[in-house]
C-alpha cells in the first residue's frame, strides 16, 4: 500500500513534467499561420503546414518560434488631410485590405511595417488626390482606390505584404470650406430653379398661342360653314313656297326696331306718312304731343 501511493504521487509528479516536455518538443501551427524557427536570433526555418511539429531543439533555450498571421486583415486610416487641384483642404478615411505573403519579410525587414504603411497611404493619397478635384474625388472612389492600390503595393510587396483593396471610405471637407460648397451649390440650384420656372413659362405661353391660333382657324372655319348651311337651308325652304313666304314676313317683321317705328292706320292709300305725322292731335293725346316735345317717337293708331 505504501509503494502504490507512492507510485501515485511520483505519476502526478511526472505528469506535468511530461506535458512541459511535450510542449517544449512541439510546435504547432495553425490554420492560415506562419511559425517562424529561428536560432540565435536567426532564421533557421518556417514552418507553414497546419498541425503539430516535432522539433527536438525547441527545447533549447537559443531556439525561438515566432508566430505569424497569415489571415487577411485591414487598416482604416482616418483623418488624412489632403489638398486637391484646386488647393482645397479634403479630408478622407481609407480602407485598406491586406495580407502577409512573406511572414520573414514582415518580421526582420522592416521593424513596424503598421506604421510604415501608414506613412505609405499618406504620401500615396497626398500625390494621387493631390491631382484630383473635389468632385472627382467624391465620384470617381472605384477608380482612385484602385490608383492607390497600385501605389501602395509597390511598397508593400518589399515587406512580404500583398494589398488586396483600396478603399475611400469617406471624403469631408473643413466646416468653412463645407458651408461656402453648399452656399454655392444653393445658389446653382437656386438659378436653376429660375431657369426651369422661365421656360416652364415660356412653353405654357407658346402653347396658349398655338392654341388660340388653332381655336381661330377652327372659328373662322366655322363662321364659313354657317352661311352655306344658311343658304343649303334657303335653298330647301324655297321649295316650299308658302313657308318660304311665312319666313320671309317673318324675317321682315325681326328687322323693324319697335322703339323707333311710328305706325299710321285709318287713312287712305293716297295719304302719305308725313302728311298724317302733320295733322293736329286731339285733345286726349296731349301725351303724346309731351312726347314729340320731347322728341321721342309716338305710336298713334287712327
Amino acid at each position: 500500500m505504501k509503494y502504490f501511493v507512492l507510485g501515485v504521487v511520483i505519476g502526478a509528479l511526472l505528469l506535468p513534467l511530461l506535458a512541459w516536455m511535450f510542449r517544449a518538443l512541439i510546435i504547432e501551427v495553425q490554420e492560415n499561420e506562419a511559425v517562424l524557427v529561428t536560432r540565435f536570433g536567426k532564421l533557421d526555418t518556417t514552418l507553414t503546414r497546419p498541425g503539430l511539429h516535432f522539433w527536438p531543439s525547441r527545447a533549447l533555450p537559443w531556439v525561438n518560434a515566432i508566430s505569424v498571421s497569415l489571415r487577411k486583415d485591414f487598416r482604416l486610416f482616418r483623418a488624412i488631410h489632403v489638398n486637391d487641384a484646386r488647393g482645397t483642404t479634403v479630408i478622407i478615411d481609407l480602407w485598406i485590405e491586406f495580407r502577409v505573403v512573406d511572414a520573414a519579410r514582415a518580421t526582420f525587414s522592416v521593424a513596424d511595417w503598421d506604421r510604415s504603411l501608414q506613412n505609405i497611404v499618406a504620401h500615396s493619397a497626398t500625390s494621387i488626390l493631390g491631382n484630383r478635384q473635389f468632385n472627382e474625388i467624391l465620384c470617381d472612389r472605384t477608380e482612385l482606390g484602385a490608383l492607390l492600390e497600385q501605389d501602395i503595393e509597390k511598397e508593400t510587396e518589399r515587406w512580404g505584404l500583398a494589398v488586396e483593396q483600396v478603399f475611400v471610405a469617406k471624403v469631408n471637407l473643413l466646416p468653412e470650406v463645407g458651408r461656402q460648397i453648399f452656399e454655392t451649390i444653393a445658389a446653382r440650384l437656386e438659378r436653376a430653379k429660375a431657369d426651369i420656372e422661365e421656360m416652364g413659362r415660356l412653353a405654357v405661353a407658346e402653347l396658349d398661342a398655338k392654341t388660340e391660333a388653332e381655336v381661330a382657324t377652327l372659328v373662322a372655319e366655322a363662321k364659313t360653314q354657317y352661311p352655306l348651311a344658311i343658304g343649303r337651308a334657303l335653298a330647301r325652304l324655297q321649295q316650299r313656297p308658302a313657308v318660304y313666304h311665312a319666313y320671309e314676313t317673318l324675317h321682315r317683321l325681326s328687322l323693324l326696331r319697335p322703339h323707333r317705328t311710328v305706325v299710321f292706320r285709318g287713312f287712305e292709300e293716297d295719304v302719305r306718312a308725313i302728311d298724317a305725322a302733320m295733322i293736329h292731335a286731339s285733345p286726349s293725346e296731349s301725351s303724346d304731343e309731351k312726347k314729340l316735345e320731347r322728341g321721342q317717337p309716338v305710336r298713334s293708331t287712327h
